[in-house]
């Protein structure tokens, strides 16, 4: 039996992707060498719900599933700004930038997450906090090195960044490479069916 990783997630414009790269390529600028593993513009999306190691034998599930869950929503807009982090900018391990979503894809969300347990997909230990990860900092950095990450971060404002209109949710295989992952669409369920 095939194995793959996968999750589900919400893509971006491409006028949203870069404005995150231009942001990504200052912080690299003042951050210097401090270990980060940046995630590439093309390949930062909004996460719905990250799967992990997943049977080929049932994609088709999942494709079933979205499109049942998309079937009555209609194109939604989210707003992206927002520089943070988590557990807290002072003490980052991913850096990302907001999103502001309307009800709609907290519903979408919840809805995903109950089909996804009812076929045994471990639930979500945290609260789904829509957001667009620009990099992750190393277990190896060393504790200065966190601490001027977090000194970046705080002295970094960043405003609102512009509006993307979700119109699909998509399953995505995830393939992890020394370079960085390589994600490919299996599947895209259109809103409104």
């Amino acid at each position: 039996m095939s194995v793959i990783r996968a999750f589900i997630a919400v893509d971006l414009s491409a006028e949203i992707k870069d404005q995150l790269n231009q942001i990504t390529q200052q912080l690299k600028a003042e951050m210097g060498t401090v270990p980060i593993r940046w995630v590439a513009a093309e390949n930062i999306h909004l996460t719905v719900k990250f799967l992990g190691d997943v049977s080929l034998n049932n994609v088709q599930v999942f494709t079933e599933m979205l499109q049942a869950e998309t079937a009555a929503l209609k194109p939604m807009v989210i707003s992206v700004g927002q520089l943070g982090a988590f557990p807290k900018l002072r003490s980052p391990r991913v850096i990302w930038v907001g999103v502001e979503a309307p009800p709609e894809l907290n519903a979408l969300q919840r809805g995903i997450a109950a089909q996804t347990a009812r076929i045994g997909y471990a639930a979500d230990k945290r609260k789904f906090s829509p957001h667009l990860t620009l990099g992750r900092v190393s277990r190896n950095a060393t504790p200065q090195e966190v601490r001027k990450i977090g000194d970046v971060l705080a002295s970094k404002k960043i405003g609102f960044l512009g509006v993307a209109r979700i119109r699909d949710i998509h399953l995505y295989r995830s393939d992890l490479r020394a370079n960085g992952a390589i994600y490919t669409k299996l599947f895209t369920a259109p809103f409104g069916g």
